[in-house]
């Protein structure tokens, strides 16, 4: 479906002369089954890179798609300074290719580079050398529901110092995969955490941080043990209020509205969670963004009240939630999640240009 409507990024063949290209000599596209990837570990031809040095950052390059090489004293494995987005490209029938939003996730990167003390990336390199990227390796966007290319831009401290400060060199990236749906099939079933938290206040809980997910895979690997998917985390103060559930926004319909915790400096604006909640005011459905305690979970579930919880995600888009457990006790949810159903559709439709696009999110690469 070409829609008059949408807006275009310029999509041709690259000519600015500050962006040095080495093509790949013969693209591996051939070996790859596409029918079983396992999610973020195929990688395509091409990558961006660009140095920061001298107080600057240099001329970006496309290059083909290889390891690098660090000094054993770069900082970044010392001291951790280093952050990351998550974004797709989606391709409709027609063979046209479109991303979702990406000035928020651009936005959403410098803010977090602001805070670990990184030198803000520019926007033209970040737009020119993502547009040429996806030129590149166009081939590799398979269209279809439930495929897409996830999108990895990354920033890391490079600088060979074990000295405890800022870096002053930095490598910026962006690395893509080719993937299908996430949790596809799976049941998915949470804890809510009472012991280990997520994020505290006045730290980089709002941040694309490394190191923030890097803390997260002890417990989560201890719940994994146990029979669930996820955590949903909770306040470090006192564990009563719910926060995230693992590496999405979380949103609980109790009494036909829909809530969600607030952002703060502990939780991630994520942009799923903005679109779903864009979205869900626009068909009519009640949303609070509010505080709610793990307390007023249970005792919603206990009334009957608590229709649904679903996850929202770049990777998983919505993704309900089946059951979650707490202080010993397993509370089971409807298996019919309507709202949760609908919304990821609505928003699927708009990602893959099957529908209007009322909140002119879709960007199309041509």
């Amino acid at each position: 479906m070409n829609l008059k409507f949408r807006k275009k990024i310029n999509f041709t063949r690259p000519t600015v002369n500050r962006m040095n290209i080495t093509e790949i000599q013969k693209s591996k596209i051939n070996s790859i089954d596409f029918d079983t990837l396992a999610f973020g570990q195929t990688f395509t031809d091409h990558m961006l890179i660009c140095r920061y040095r001298e107080g600057k950052w240099q001329t970006p390059e496309i290059i083909p798609y290889q390891p690098l090489t660090l000094d054993p004293s770069s900082s970044v494995f010392h001291y951790g300074q280093a952050i990351f987005e998550g974004m797709k490209a989606y391709k409709d029938d027609q063979g046209e290719t479109w991303l979702f939003r990406p000035e928020e996730n651009f936005k959403r990167f410098n803010r977090s580079s602001k805070r670990l003390q990184i030198p803000e990336f520019p926007e033209s390199y970040f737009f020119e050398g993502l547009n040429k990227l996806l030129y590149l390796d166009n081939q590799w966007i398979k269209s279809g529901e439930g495929n897409s290319l996830y999108i990895r831009p990354v920033v890391f401290a490079s600088q060979a110092s074990v000295q405890a400060s800022a870096a002053n060199e930095y490598i910026f990236m962006i690395i893509c995969a080719p993937v299908k749906s996430y949790y596809s099939g799976s049941e998915i079933n949470v804890v809510i955490a009472e012991e280990y938290s997520r994020a505290a206040n006045g730290g980089v809980g709002f941040a694309k941080a490394a190191g923030n997910y890097a803390a997260q895979f002890y417990p989560t690997t201890q719940a994994l043990k146990n029979g669930f998917q996820q955590i949903i985390w909770t306040d470090a103060d006192t564990h009563e209020y719910l926060e995230e559930a693992g590496t999405m926004n979380v949103f609980f319909r109790i009494n036909n509205t829909l809530i969600t915790t607030p952002t703060s400096d502990r939780i991630l604006d994520g942009i799923t969670r903005k679109s779903i909640i864009d979205l869900a005011k626009h068909k009519g459905i009640a949303v609070e963004e509010r505080p709610i305690k793990v307390a007023e979970l249970k005792e919603a579930h206990k009334a009957g009240t608590l229709q649904e919880v679903f996850g929202t995600g770049t990777a998983v888009v919505v993704l309900p939630i089946n059951s979650f457990s707490h202080g010993g006790e397993t509370f089971s949810l409807p298996k019919e999640t309507p709202v949760a159903n609908e919304l990821k559709n609505s928003l699927l439709a708009i990602q893959y240009n099957q529908s209007e696009d009322p909140f002119n999110w879709r960007r199309a690469i041509v």
